[in-house]
Order: C-alpha cells, then structure tokens, then sequence
C-alpha cells in the first residue's frame, strides 16, 4: 500500500476512535450528521463524495480532499471525472487552490497504483 495512503488511512482510524471513545455528546452527533449528509437521498453518494471533494479543495483542507479522493474512488469516479471536479474547484477557489491541486493529483497517482498493485 502507499505509504502516504496507509499513514492517512490508519491516523485517521486512530483518531477517529480516540476522539468518539471520549464519549461527548456534541461531537458524537456531529460525527454522525457528517455520516448522514453522504447517504443517498435526491442526489446519489457519488454526487454528494463530488461535492465534498470540490468544497474540501476550496476550502484548503488537504486532509478532506485525501478522505473525498478516498470515497469518490469507491464510488466509481473516474480520473477523468476527477479532473472536471479539480477544474470546478479551480474555478470557484482560484489561483490559491493550485498547491491543494496539487496534492489531490498525487494522492489521486497513488490510490492508482495502489489499486494497481491489487488487481
């Protein structure tokens, strides 16, 4: 597995159990409307992974953008797709967006091959 892959993955399970297993309300029920904004309802999964990954690049949060990449790829989103939604968020987020973009093609490079590297 990549590294960069493996060490996002396995922080963020870490984290996520280390912060839910302190058992506080608020953010237990924030956790979960996150889980509930992505289930299907009238726009798709896929849809809504598309526009978490195009907030998440304007919004800079590197980490967003990795975990969308993440969940677009599940859902089937092709490279291709992805670059429309990298152009989105270029767009609406401008010049300052390009270093998150970055980022997003080399994770996006290396969840490639990582799939890869498993078929």
């Amino acid at each position: 597995m990549s590294k960069r892959v493996e060490e996002f993955q396995s922080f963020r399970k870490k984290m996520n159990e280390r912060i839910l297993g302190a058992d506080n309300r608020a953010i237990k029920r924030f956790f979960g409307v996150d889980t509930l904004t992505y289930e299907p309802g009238k726009l798709d999964t896929k849809t809504k992974e598309m526009l978490g990954l195009v907030s998440s690049m304007v919004l800079r949060c590197d980490d967003c953008v990795s975990y969308h990449i993440m969940e677009c790829k599940k859902e089937g989103v092709t490279d291709e797709e992805m670059f429309e939604i990298f152009s989105v968020a270029l767009t609406v987020g401008g010049s300052i967006v390009i270093p998150h973009l970055r980022r997003a093609v080399a994770f996006l490079d290396e969840m490639n091959e990582l799939k890869a590297t498993e078929d």
